[in-house]
């Protein structure tokens, strides 16, 4: 791999006490590249998403995106890096509609916003650069048709779409996605897949994932992680073919 990596963590780090919830962890994500980290629950997955985010300072390591350090940087400083994440558990405002879901997002990046009262008092319809992102947002997450709909009112995975919505609307150069796929039927399983595959092309990804067949469609890369530590990191169908990660976690029908 020639191109310089998105984001680079070099042996992260953290500990609870004595337990290491992740060990001396490092991976880098390119764009154009879907870099898939697997392993049975309490593995480590989604304490290293949480220190990559922001959402968790490392007790050591280093984090570099777009070349900037950001390790215990805070998750609002990380996210205005370029970097945008989803959660497991679905992270939207139900009372609001699909339009304004993204538009909230949208708007969190404009420069003043937080820190200039007056500007509350400017209609957010009237904000062109703002609704021109959330408009690329919904069609880039094939919600156009939904953009109107209450967020309570549309399916489970009309909902992991609108979060990647929300996620997109910022303008990431990086995302971190935590089970994009949980609780979907077949239907809606394809149409996250079908959208990650377009998201790839201008973004690195990283994809924390138990749905095995989804992760060996999309990975490019795959990193096992046991016990808070690196067990294989590779091209999939190595990683697949190792006996240390199939005696450890894929079993033998993978």
């Amino acid at each position: 791999m020639t191109d310089v990596a998105l984001l680079a963590a070099d042996k992260l780090t953290k500990r609870f006490g004595g337990l290491a919830a992740v060990n001396e962890v490092s991976v880098k994500l390119y764009r154009n590249q879907i870099h898939a980290v697997i392993g049975p629950n309490g593995a480590g997955k989604s304490t290293l998403t949480n220190l990559l985010s922001g959402d968790l300072p490392p007790t050591s390591g280093t984090i570099l995106l777009g070349g900037v350090e950001t390790a215990g940087h805070s998750p609002e400083s990380v996210s205005r890096l370029g970097l945008g994440r989803s959660y497991q558990k679905t992270n939207i405002f139900l009372p609001f509609t699909v339009w304004d879901n993204v538009r909230l997002a949208a708007q969190s990046r404009e420069r003043h916003a937080p820190w200039n009262p007056l500007r509350w008092l400017q209609s957010a319809v009237s904000l062109k650069a703002v609704n021109e992102r959330c408009q690329r947002a919904i069609e880039l997450a094939g919600l156009t048709h939904r953009q109107q709909a209450v967020a309570a009112t549309i399916s489970h995975g009309e909902q992991r779409q609108l979060e990647v919505a929300m996620t997109l609307a910022t303008e990431p150069t990086v995302l971190l996605l935590d089970e994009p796929l949980a609780g979907m039927g077949q239907a809606e399983a394809e149409r996250m897949i079908a959208l990650l595959i377009k998201l790839k092309k201008d973004h690195a990804v990283m994809l924390v994932e138990h749905d095995m067949d989804a992760v060996f469609t999309l990975a490019d890369r795959l990193t096992v992680m046991v016990n808070g530590q690196v067990i294989a990191s590779g091209k999939p169908t190595e990683v697949r073919a190792d006996p240390v990660v199939q005696a450890a976690y894929l079993g033998e029908e993978h």
